[in-house]
C-alpha cells in the first residue's frame, strides 16, 4: 500500500508540473530546483524544502532522483 501511495503521489506531483507547463516526467520540486536561479523558483525551493522539513534540501535531492532516474521501476533503469 505504501509503495502504491508513492506513485499515486508521485503521479499527481507530476500532474501539478505539467498542467504549470513543465516536463511531463518531472516533478515540481526538481522542476523549482532545476530553475532555482530566477526569483519565483528560487522562492518555491524554499516553500518547498519548508513543507518536507523532514526531508533535508528536498528539492535538490528530488532533482538528482530525477537525474539518476530513481523513481522509474528497475526494468528502466538497467
Amino acid at each position: 500500500m505504501q509503495h502504491w501511495a508513492f506513485h499515486v503521489a508521485l503521479a499527481i506531483d507530476q500532474l501539478v508540473n505539467a498542467l504549470l507547463g513543465g516536463y511531463a516526467d518531472e516533478s515540481l520540486s526538481a522542476r523549482a530546483y532545476r530553475r532555482r536561479s530566477e526569483p519565483l523558483w528560487g522562492l518555491l525551493v524554499r516553500l518547498l524544502d519548508w513543507m518536507f522539513f523532514w526531508h533535508a534540501a528536498h528539492c535538490e535531492g528530488a532533482y538528482w532522483a530525477e537525474k539518476k532516474g530513481r523513481h522509474l521501476p528497475k526494468e528502466y533503469r538497467e
